[in-house]
This record gives C-alpha cells, structure tokens and sequence, in this order.
C-alpha cells in the first residue's frame, strides 16, 4: 500500500526558510497516476464542485473569463462552463491538463499576468501545495479587482480512521509509527490564509462527509484514485508488506459496525474571497455605532 494523505501541514511558507513540505516530482507522478481512471474515484471532487456551484450561482453578476485551478480530468471546468464564459484550465499534473487543453503548473509558481481573469475556481488541491500562503496571494494577483475566488479542499479532521489504524499498524509491524498521513489545514487557519493574502469579503467555511467502507483496501484506492496519497517529502520509506496489511485488516475487523462497515470522515473545506475594489462594502469605523450593545442585550424588566 502506498503512504496515504490529503491535507497540508500549515506552518512556515517555504518561501521564508527554504524548505519544501511536499515532493513536486511525485505530486506531479500522483496526479498522472489517477488520470486514467479517475471519474471512477471522484466522488468528493464532485461534491465540492457542485457545492462552489451553487454558491457562485447566488452571485448576481456575470463572470466572463475563469481559471480552474486544478482541472482533473475536465469535469471542474465542465461543471463551471456558461455561455459567454471563457474558461482557462490548469493542473500540476501533466496528463490532466493535456485531457483538458490546458496549462501544466503548480499553484504557488502560476504562469497568468495579473488581472487576468474575473473568477477563479480551486477545487481538491490546494491542500498538497508546498507554498499555499503564496498560491493564495498568487491567485488574489492574478484576479481583476472585484474578481471571485472560490475553493475547495479536504482538511482537518479528515481520515480519522485512516490515520488511527496506519499508527497501530505501524507499532505493530515495526515498532513506531512512521509519516504516513500529514497534518492537514483547519477553517480557522484557512481563514487566516485568505485574510494574509489580501482578499476582501473572505469566509471559510466548513462541511463534514462519513463515507462507508466494507473493506480498507477500497478506501485506499479512492484516495489512490484521487491523487490524494502522500507526497511529503519525508514520507515513510518503509514498505507495508504483509504483515502491516494484516495488522490494517484486523483493526478493520475490531472497528466495523453489525453491517460489517467502517464510517471515514471526510472534513471539507470552502473557501470564498474577492479581489479588492473600492466599490466593495467596508466594514462600518470603529466607534461609529449609534446604539450601545450593553443597552442591547440588557434584560428588561417583567
């Protein structure tokens, strides 16, 4: 079995000291891995499109010109296409942005001027980016002001099971536990991202799925078929072998339900922000209230 996870440790920008959190090469490797069958895995990309869709059909204005960032197999942008509406595709990985016509790049090294376009939709891989905190600002640059971004990733509290059976698994076969599943990003620091790359209007929200599983082995080949297995660059070198697969079964065994099932947990992540403009709403100054909040909340007598 491959080292599994989705999510992003949040921490200091690898532009600041110089590290880099996630292999490149083998994100890019990932990602061309799970292309040929990945309408087969793509559940929760699902999911979180048709979510970002039905916020963006509650904005009351035309976008004529998106980027997706992070195309797959072109089911995203197929998802987001309306007339009049040109769309650009990007991926990190090479084979799903030749199926979509599209630009080979990472997030944090995107290759568009600034002010290229007015809506911007990020849906499954901003949780793998080395340098997220600069994708963001990238993403906000390249944005024309009023400009929307919408996102969506897995994060924070996801694979709970996942995580816990790899560790006992890893105790037992080996004796100490090894960097299978990274830690992943919570709402709150998601919100903080989009506030420190300077969008206006951000919210960063947050939605939970439990999937049901008969057998672990379908789990790992979802997050396979996803291009969601790990990519850190201090990933485990550690083959699982046969003993470790037995060790996952039998927590597998003791965990499941009477329907012989496991629950996973699935933490999805929204992200919303706009490009500043001066025609935006601005938050009222403070002190300038005409009413007191004391004189609010203060219980009148029966």
């Amino acid at each position: 079995m491959p080292d599994l996870s989705p999510g992003r440790c949040v921490g200091t920008s690898p532009a600041m000291d110089g590290s880099e959190i996630f292999d490149r090469a083998l994100r890019r490797l990932r990602r061309d891995r799970a292309a040929r069958d990945f309408g087969d895995h793509a559940f929760l990309i699902d999911h979180m499109a048709d979510e970002l869709a039905e916020r963006l059909e509650a904005v009351q204005r035309e976008f004529r010109s998106a980027l997706i960032l992070g195309c797959h197999d072109g089911r995203v942008g197929r998802r987001f296409a309306a007339p009049g509406r040109s769309i650009v595709s990007a991926d990190a990985g090479h084979a799903f942005a030749a199926m979509c016509g599209g630009v080979q790049c990472d997030e944090d090294r995107l290759p568009f001027a600034d002010a290229s376009f007015d809506l911007i939709i990020s849906v499954g891989v901003l949780d793998s980016v080395n340098d997220l905190p600069g994708a963001l600002t990238l993403i906000r640059r390249i944005l024309r002001p009023d400009g929307l971004f919408l996102g969506a990733f897995i994060g924070a509290g996801s694979l709970g099971w996942l995580r816990s059976a790899a560790m006992a698994a890893d105790m037992a076969t080996f004796g100490g536990a090894s960097p299978r599943i990274h830690p992943q990003i919570d709402v709150r620091s998601a919100g903080d991202l989009l506030s420190r790359a300077g969008f206006a209007l951000q919210v960063a929200d947050s939605e939970r799925l439990d999937v049901g599983y008969g057998d672990p082995m379908r789990l790992i080949g979802d997050l396979r078929g996803m291009a969601q297995i790990n990519m850190l660059q201090a990933r485990s070198r550690s083959g699982v072998g046969r003993a470790w697969l037995t060790a996952l079964f039998e927590r597998f065994a003791g965990d499941a339900g009477p329907e012989g099932r496991i629950r996973e947990t699935f933490d999805l992540i929204y992200l919303t922000g706009w490009a500043p403009d001066p025609t935006q709403p601005k938050p009222a100054r403070r002190g300038s209230a005409t009413a007191s909040m004391v004189d609010a909340l203060r219980v009148k007598p029966a």
